[in-house]
């Protein structure tokens, strides 16, 4: 039950539980596109997807200097309902529409 519990903590805040939502909904994404998306500060996005990280929550690859993060393969049932929530039910949410549509335009600079 503790890791149960650790992955609610993980998602308790609510930039994390947007990034969650974008990332299974969109797929791998640039941090600078996600820091668009949220309306953040690069520092932000990237402070918030390094605690995502250290939980096993994400996965990150580098390209460049371009960091880009996905969602794990769900490694267990949890995991695995949760990731389907966030596409399914919070992507309608208000707040993750204006995320989506903000994210469809980002782009980043090279």
């Amino acid at each position: 039950m503790q890791n149960e519990a650790a992955l609610f903590k993980v998602l308790s805040d609510q930039t994390r539980l947007r990034m969650a939502v974008l990332l299974a909904s969109h797929g791998e994404t640039c941090v600078c596109r996600l820091a668009e998306a949220l309306d953040e500060p690069d520092y932000k996005v990237s402070r918030h997807l390094g605690i995502m990280r250290s939980s096993g929550m994400v996965e990150a690859r580098r390209e460049g200097t371009w960091m880009y993060y996905k969602l794990v393969e769900p490694r267990h049932r949890l995991e695995e309902c949760l990731q389907g929530c966030f596409r399914d039910c919070l992507a309608k949410h208000k707040t993750i529409k204006a995320d989506m549509n903000r994210l469809e335009k980002a782009t980043c600079a090279k």
